[in-house]
């Protein structure tokens, strides 16, 4: 997972001339759950058809110039890895920000399936 080369692909885009605001995601692994427990790492699982069905809708709203996601799929993850890359490039930081909270949390909630590990 590389931020920059996600970074070099957006500037690389025809539209990016119109962008004001890159924003950036960078989910990882932490100590605990949500519960409290802790952890020693996870996995993700991805549907993949819905990612893409997200990242395609997101890229319509208003000012949005590019989206960049990459998920470490089905791999072993201690505390600490990177779990998830997501950038967004738009027009205005108000455009930016929404979508980059709306993909994000789409994502969250129908994409992505974590199992923890614990002690």
């Amino acid at each position: 997972m590389n931020i920059s080369m996600m970074l070099d692909a957006i500037k690389r885009h025809p539209d990016y001339d119109k962008a004001g605001m890159i924003l950036c995601h960078n989910g990882v692994v932490r100590s605990t759950s949500r519960d409290g427990r802790k952890v020693n790492g996870l996995r993700v699982s991805v549907n993949h058809q819905k990612l893409d069905q997200i990242i395609s809708e997101q890229k319509q709203k208003p000012g949005i110039i590019d989206i960049q996601v990459e998920i470490a799929v089905n791999k072993d993850l201690k505390v600490g890895d990177d779990v998830m890359l997501l950038a967004v490039a738009g027009d205005i930081r108000e455009n930016v920000i929404a979508v980059l909270s709306d993909t994000l949390n789409a994502i969250k909630t129908t994409v992505t399936k974590k199992t923890e590990y614990y002690p």
